[in-house]
């Protein structure tokens, strides 16, 4: 029992990871192909960066951004109204006992390496890098 807490923290394991990236994938090329019957979703072009699965697979948070970065109101509006097409359209892709809950939150990783790019290009943050 004392073990399974500490795997529990210490990470996702291997088979969380497996299923977080097969079900980026599926939700990826459901997007792109436009399989939801929602025009206005499929307009928009949406990058899912990543997966993250819950402990018991039950839960799938899927981080996305809008092309280009505008419209994420729009964007999550659309997914939350599509939310149940896009469950079982993602979950005829798996081999799951249960249809993962889709929640999306805002992939901020471009961000978050634009802001550090641009932290290491600072004349005195370069200045300790090369020394």
């Amino acid at each position: 029992m004392a073990r399974n807490r500490f795997h529990e923290t210490s990470g996702p394991s291997q088979r969380q990871l497996r299923v977080g990236e097969l079900i980026r994938r599926t939700l990826s090329d459901v997007l792109n192909r436009g399989d939801i019957h929602d025009p206005d979703l499929n307009r928009l072009s949406i990058t899912v960066g990543e997966v993250r699965v819950s402990p018991d697979l039950k839960v799938a948070t899927a981080y996305v951004v809008p092309l280009g970065g505008k419209h994420e109101d729009d964007m999550f509006a659309l997914l939350e109204r599509n939310r149940s097409e896009l469950r079982r359209a993602v979950s005829k892709g798996l081999t799951l006992k249960f249809a993962p809950e889709l929640r999306f939150r805002l992939d901020e990783t471009f961000d978050r390496l634009d802001d550090t790019r641009r932290l290491f290009s600072d004349e005195t943050v370069r200045k300790d890098v090369d020394s």
